[in-house]
């Protein structure tokens, strides 16, 4: 049932027209236990939204038509721009010259009363009620200097709210500020009850007959509209507006992961999910608090590049007004390097060793069993990388004359450089009777199946983490990598072989060091004259 009206309704038991306006869906866990402030013709009413409620219903207190049609349109303008400020949630924040600009209108709307035909009196009674009291001047007098007095007596935001918390909600309406933040809010109470102590003051020597211009109206600045408060933007947002721009020009998933793996724990470092609200000191808190959990080269080359990307793209297409991480880095100090960055001899052996006797069994299992088997060896004569080749199926093992072809290819899941390239196999590979597997394995992956709820991200992960658990078990030493350190022994063993290094790089899927070699092909014939001088690893 719709319940949102653009006209006033009148209950069939009820005289006076009635105003009902739905809460709106997105909004409503946010609005439960706040209080609206609505204007009510002469009044004000404060409306506490609770758990449940559907809609805002209120008598407009009224029975002419026309009448509860312009109550109506105030009281819809005033619940909208209040919607609008749950939906934004960035109160706003008052500089102390609108603070008192503004307590400037409630000055000037008691001060100036002697131009009615009456003259009114208000007393402030204890309950904080206002009453108004038309009698002589020695009374009025008497009023103004009774609710000056109790007035007085409110010293702390706590006792002023009931009292001139109305009062503030309706100017601040009507200045088109939904809501002020508590600082302002506090600021406001207690600026107001200045401006009414001295209103009540002039008052009260108006009606004792002193008219002279009071000098306190001079210390009320002229209002100055406070500047736009930028909607809050959602730190998981950015990441997304960013990726749909980057996976149109072919960024990889496995970028998209980490770049929102990196937002998501700085929302919960910053204990918001505010864009807007991050500066550069946060950033550099961020990175301090990195370097206690996580090594330096990953915040350096890769936490901090992230936020860079992102926050950039969002300056530049208008979503921040700067970049926060812009500028903001880590030096490293030069690594002491006591071991080369590849296995060794030995320890290429012993991995090589150790993957040829994995068998299944109860505790491992076929597609474990796989990985181990046949990983290590692919990484010791390819130098892939091990994502390269966990995502391998079964047609990217094809034939070209004479010569088996294993092709690295982005259709199969990620590659760095986005190429697909070809690699010949090894002879200690066909020896290993690695063809034989791949041409007994069903059709698709090699080294996993696809399971639902499953990402291919994590799924790869899994795999990489797997791989590196079994290196782990033989070659221990922290400082060399267990699953990039394949990638640089072939490169080292092949460069001592004799290979070119343009060879290396197509066979590695390294990018081209220079725009010349980034002419010509390396070709499959080309591939397979290196691996015939790519010297075995002597597993014995």
């Amino acid at each position: 049932m719709r319940l949102r009206t653009v006209r006033p309704s009148r209950r069939s038991d009820a005289s006076t027209h009635q105003f009902v306006q739905r809460i709106p869906a997105d909004v409503k866990a946010l609005a439960v236990g706040r209080t609206v402030t609505v204007p009510l013709g002469p009044e004000t009413l404060l409306l506490r939204i609770k758990a449940g409620q559907a809609a805002v219903r209120f008598s407009l207190r009224t029975s002419d038509m026309s009448e509860g049609k312009r109550r109506q349109a105030i009281a819809a303008a005033a619940l909208e721009a209040f919607w609008a400020a749950l939906r934004n949630d960035r109160p706003t924040r008052l500089t102390n010259r609108q603070v008192v600009a503004l307590a400037g209108d409630v000055y000037r709307a008691w001060a100036e009363g002697e131009g009615r035909e009456r003259v009114t009196a208000v007393q402030l009674t204890a309950s904080g009620a206002w009453v108004p009291v038309t009698e002589t001047a020695e009374e009025e007098a008497a009023g103004f200097g009774a609710a000056l007095r109790r007035l007085i007596e409110k010293t702390d935001a706590g006792d002023l709210e009931p009292t001139l918390g109305p009062i503030v909600s309706r100017l601040l309406t009507a200045r088109g500020i939904a809501s002020v933040d508590p600082d302002t809010w506090e600021a406001l109470l207690e600026a107001f009850a200045l401006a009414l102590q001295d209103a009540f003051a002039a008052r009260q020597r108006n009606a004792e007959g002193d008219f002279r211009p009071d000098p306190q109206a001079e210390r009320f600045p002229r209002w100055e509209e406070p500047k736009a408060v930028q909607a809050a933007v959602s730190l998981l947002g950015l990441v997304d507006g960013w990726w749909a721009e980057r996976k149109a020009v072919g960024g990889s998933e496995a970028t998209h992961a980490r770049v929102r793996i990196v937002m998501t724990i700085l929302g919960g470092f910053l204990e918001h999910d505010d864009a807007t609200r991050v500066t550069t000191a946060d950033i550099v808190r961020f990175k301090d608090h990195r370097l206690k959990t996580a090594k330096p080269q990953t915040v350096k080359a890769s936490d901090l590049p992230a936020l860079r990307g992102v926050f950039g793209w969002a300056a530049e297409n208008g979503h921040l007004p700067t970049n926060p991480a812009k500028g903001v880095t880590l030096r490293l100090g030069k690594t002491q390097r006591v071991r080369p960055k590849g296995f060794t001899d030995e320890e290429a052996a012993a991995i090589l060793q150790a993957a040829r006797a994995v068998i299944v069994t109860k505790r491992i299992g076929a597609d474990t069993a796989a990985i181990r088997r046949w990983i290590p060896w692919l990484s010791a004569y390819t130098g892939a990388r091990v994502g390269e080749l966990t995502q391998l199926r079964k047609q990217d093992l094809w034939r070209e004359g004479e010569h088996w072809v294993l092709r690295i290819t982005p259709e199969a899941g990620t590659v760095k450089n986005k190429e697909a390239r070809d690699v010949p196999l090894h002879p200690a590979l066909l020896e290993e009777g690695f063809v034989g597997f791949v041409q007994a394995a069903k059709a698709g992956p090699l080294f996993y199946r696809p399971k639902e709820g499953v990402s291919f991200l994590k799924a790869q992960q899994t795999l990489r983490n797997q791989v590196s658990g079994f290196v782990r078990e033989t070659v221990s030493d922290p400082r060399v990598l267990p699953t990039h350190g394949w990638r640089h022994r072939f490169k080292t063993v092949g460069i001592s072989a004799g290979i070119g290094d343009r060879v290396l790089d197509a066979i590695q899927g390294h990018a081209p060091r220079t725009a010349g070699d980034g002419y010509g092909e390396v070709t499959v014939r080309a591939m397979v004259d290196a691996m015939a001088k790519f010297p075995r690893v002597d597993v014995r």
